[in-house]
């Protein structure tokens, strides 16, 4: 015969006390267990990438929140738009011996989504050390080595910018398809202070040739405009000296002074013929030395009633 204990009001509150517990320590180990928890957040424009035990996981997250565990699980973000990396205080070496530095090279970079995990994979979640900043070291030194410092700091510096960012790309397209390289910034470098002086006194001197190779093509137009200006002056007093006579012989040659100047030329003729077989051309060059009686005693005698005279 089995024993049953009473059902007291005791034995009640003990096992609610301990239902209690139980719950209370249910509670502090899903409290514990969420504490150990991470959520990770990728901004927009950045996706995630995982590493468990140090290996990086095939999985890539997109922008938001993730769950992840800590301790096990870490992540690194990586930007998928438009970015700029700086690489400052670069030496170059010109072929001459003389150190320079850029203070500054900008390199506009994009990467593509799809691209993310091979390129990490291969090159970590820090690849633009090994593509850009390690490459642009190394360009820039190539370049350098294979010109004077004339040619990098005045003659070729403006094709730096467009040289490096072809070489950049070239090599990301062999090495790590999906990052593209949009432009390359590169200030202008600094040089011994000694060399910048001189630079700088050459530069003012090109200054004054410059100005007064200006004002001389500016002497020699205003010469050649001058020139011009006389030459259209002359041709138009020509012009309007050639109307005034046009217009004076044509108002003076009327009728009417035509025959007046005839009469004015019968009366200087210093000859007078008369006959029936008078010349039709008479030259006589003593005719104006000789005197008008003289003239007029050489006449024939014979009364002859026709006349003509030739002037």
């Amino acid at each position: 015969m089995l024993f049953k204990a009473p059902f007291t009001y005791e034995l009640c509150w003990t096992l609610q006390t301990h239902i209690r517990l139980l719950a209370m320590n249910a509670h502090m180990t899903i409290i514990i267990i969420l504490s150990l928890q991470e959520f990770p957040t990728h901004m927009t424009s950045h996706v995630g990438v995982y590493y468990r035990g140090g290996a990086l996981l095939s999985s890539v997250s997109s922008p938001g929140y993730h769950f992840m565990f800590p301790f096990i699980t870490s992540f690194r973000s990586v930007q998928t738009t438009l970015q700029t990396d700086e690489i400052k205080n670069v030496p170059c070496g010109t072929s001459g011996g003389v150190i320079i530095y850029f203070d500054r090279v900008e390199v506009v970079n994009k990467l593509d989504v799809k691209a993310v995990h091979q390129i990490v994979k291969d090159y970590t979640a820090d690849y633009d050390s090994v593509l850009i900043y390690n490459k642009i070291h190394h360009e820039l030194n190539q370049f350098c080595s294979v010109h004077n410092l004339q040619d990098v700091y005045i003659d070729l510096f403006d094709q730096i910018d467009e040289n490096l960012r072809n070489s950049l790309q070239q090599d990301l397209i062999e090495n790590a398809p999906g990052l593209t390289v949009q432009a390359v910034r590169v200030t202008k470098p600094k040089i011994p202070e000694t060399i910048r002086q001189n630079y700088e006194k050459m530069e003012a001197e090109k200054t004054k040739l410059l100005i007064a190779v200006q004002k001389q093509r500016v002497v020699e137009k205003e010469a050649e405009t001058d020139r011009k200006k006389a030459i259209i002056d002359t041709t138009h007093l020509a012009k309007e000296r050639a109307m005034a006579d046009a217009n004076y012989y044509r108002l003076r040659l009327t009728p009417e002074y035509l025959e007046m100047l005839r009469y004015q030329s019968i009366t200087t003729n210093t000859k007078v013929f008369f006959g029936n077989k008078i010349p039709d051309i008479f030259v006589d060059p003593t005719a104006f030395a000789q005197s008008s009686a003289s003239s007029q005693s050489s006449l024939p005698a014979s009364g002859n009633k026709k006349f003509q005279i030739v002037s």
